[in-house]
């Protein structure tokens, strides 16, 4: 798969990570493996707002659980009456490429995946897949760090090692989320609602295959003024290849740094 993004350049990776107190903050995943919670969704589906509530509140439904949670919005329902201005085709993609070889499996919305295997019983069962990903030690630790420099621009590192003496395959994703989005739909079947969304994906890059279990990415850009710095995240995770078991997740939402933004 091909890097994509909405209407900036795939080096724009690092435009909105956020900044802290002293312009850096790092985060590292820790010995045992978050779980990458992936919601397929559209603003066109009936069936979609319930399941964006259940990605908003994951931390509430599973407290203390170590949760990397993402919201991509497809295209295939922007026929239909409502162009949803968060989908990209890339969403699409990935979200048939989860499902690929798999027996009975079909794309629909909302879908659930849970470290990149598909959960049809979200609504009752996620708690406990989250938890059964957490009891898994992780096989790579990743590292992300966020720096704010000149001119408005940010920078993004991450670092993938694994843990094992025997180096992982692997391929590393980093993505760019966005909370407290809004949305007033006219169209469709959601017509005349208000929908809130959260760790609405905004930017994605990747893959980078592991290099002998290892990879590093710098990059650096301009954070897009439509975009709302405070509200942003930087992801970085690690998938088997060909769309197999994710590794390990991280996020820029868990750090521990100031909450002073300096971007």
């Amino acid at each position: 798969m091909k890097p994509f993004a909405l209407t900036v350049l795939a080096s724009a990776l690092c435009t909105a990570v956020p900044s802290y107190a002293g312009n850096v903050c790092e985060v590292k995943s820790g010995p045992a493996t978050a779980a990458l919670v992936e919601l397929y969704t559209s603003e066109g589906c009936s069936s979609c707002p319930p399941a964006d509530k259940q990605l908003s509140k994951l931390n509430e439904l599973a407290p203390g659980a170590a949760i990397v949670p993402l919201s991509l919005h497809v295209t295939y329902w922007d026929q239909i009456g409502w162009k949803d201005v968060f989908a990209q085709q890339g969403f699409d993609d990935r979200q048939s490429a989860l499902l690929a070889g798999k027996p009975n499996h079909v794309v629909y919305t909302p879908q659930f995946f849970v470290s990149g295997t598909e959960l049809r019983s979200w609504r009752d069962n996620l708690p406990n897949a989250i938890r059964q990903i957490n009891a898994r030690p992780a096989p790579v630790t990743i590292t992300l760090k966020t720096t704010a420099i000149d001119n408005g621009k940010a920078a993004l590192d991450v670092d993938v090692k694994s843990n094992n003496t025997a180096p992982v395959a692997g391929d590393l994703y980093l993505a760019l989320s966005e909370n407290n989005l809004t949305s007033h739909v006219l169209r469709g079947e959601n017509s005349g609602a208000t929908l809130h969304h959260d760790n609405t994906v905004r930017l994605w890059f990747g893959p980078i295959a592991l290099t002998k279990g290892a990879a590093h990415l710098h990059q650096e850009a301009v954070l897009p003024a439509a975009w709302n710095r405070q509200h942003l995240q930087a992801v970085a995770f690690v998938q088997e290849p060909d769309q197999g078991r994710v590794l390990q997740a991280v996020s820029t939402s868990t750090a521990q740094c100031s909450t002073t933004r300096s971007l």
